[in-house]
């Protein structure tokens, strides 16, 4: 029978389907609706650092440098009431959630400056919270901003919450790096003990009838996943911290893929906001019986067998699958 258990930040979890932030966490009758479903982990939905400091100095000089959404604002910046009931009930579901279930629960935070953050990761962790995701997205429209002083204050942000806590530390990231490998290398070196790949930024969308411009949701498809997927295949022989994909795991052959890549677990939020928390049971049974058929016993087994390190042509994650895939129409035009 196939062995689904994998590790993820030091937790032994029971399969590698983990529920990423979502609305649909801010119910417990949810978070208990996906342990009975199979995930094996949830992450709560973001508690934004506006919310715990919006007034900070700090972060008042990142916003008028330009910081105009962060990836799972459905607003600019929305009304803290509903986009969640506060900060203090988010630790209040946090110990609910660790009394009510036996999945690990993890935290999340989405914000850009270190104020506020330390204090309430320290609260996070006291709450019960198994481990901590900092969502960072910063938007820099500065001209004067240098990408390497933005990547600084990324690494000294993880650098002073892991310092703050004892519990597991992940840092989810966008794609949107000069030389991703060298950051996420620099990142990994602040001690982190996990990335997540990647986060998705909303784009704003124009109302021309009314002349404004509008947040815009769009859930996620599988195509989605080719990104995360080849940063995940480059990346995951080359640093030490577990790498969580995300964005566009629809299926179980989507978490295969990702496996392959390289991936410690995959997440997942569209699909089950499109097609119900139950759907992870059927992802769960096409990913066993695809190991079974294949002759994958474990998923230590089924790991990174598909890296750039162990694949037989290495650059098909560079620029050789750019030219391969502008010759696929050749014939047809």
């Amino acid at each position: 029978m196939t062995n689904l258990k994998t590790k993820y930040l030091g937790l032994t979890l029971k399969n590698p389907l983990v529920a990423s932030a979502s609305a649909l966490s801010k119910k417990l009758s949810n978070i208990k609706a996906m342990e009975d479903a199979g995930i094996s982990c949830v992450v709560l939905y973001s508690l934004f650092e506006e919310e715990i400091n919006h007034e900070s100095k700090e972060l008042h000089h990142f916003l008028s440098r330009g910081t105009e959404s962060f990836a799972e604002a459905l607003t600019y910046f929305p009304e803290f009431d509903t986009y969640n009931t506060g900060a203090d009930r988010y630790l209040e579901l946090i110990s609910e959630a660790k009394r009510e279930v036996d999945i690990p629960i993890i935290g999340s935070l989405n914000g850009v400056s270190t104020s506020g953050w330390t204090q309430y990761a320290k609260n996070i962790e006291e709450a019960g919270a198994d481990a901590l995701e900092l969502n960072i997205y910063f938007l820099p429209t500065d001209k004067e901003l240098s990408s390497q002083e933005m990547e600084k204050k990324y690494i000294a942000l993880a650098k002073t919450v892991k310092e703050s806590i004892s519990i597991p530390i992940a840092v989810k990231l966008s794609p949107f790096f000069t030389s991703l490998p060298n950051f996420i290398n620099k990142i990994a070196d602040a001690d982190v003990d996990g990335l997540v790949l990647f986060n998705r930024f909303y784009q704003p969308d124009l109302n021309i009838e009314e002349m404004k411009v509008e947040p815009h949701l769009a859930l996620s498809n599988s195509n989605d996943m080719l990104l995360p997927l080849r940063w995940t295949a480059i990346l995951s022989d080359k640093i030490t911290p577990d790498i969580a994909l995300t964005s566009g795991v629809h299926s179980g052959r989507d978490m295969i893929k990702a496996l392959m890549a390289g991936a410690a677990v995959t997440m997942t939020a569209s699909e089950l906001v499109e097609n119900g928390i139950a759907r992870s049971e059927s992802m769960l049974v096409e990913c066993s019986n695809w190991m079974d058929a294949h002759g994958y016993e474990s998923i230590d087994n089924l790991r990174g067998t598909m890296s750039q390190k162990s694949v037989a042509y290495p650059a098909a994650f560079e620029r050789a699958n750019y030219m391969k895939a502008l010759t696929i129409f050749d014939n047809e035009i």
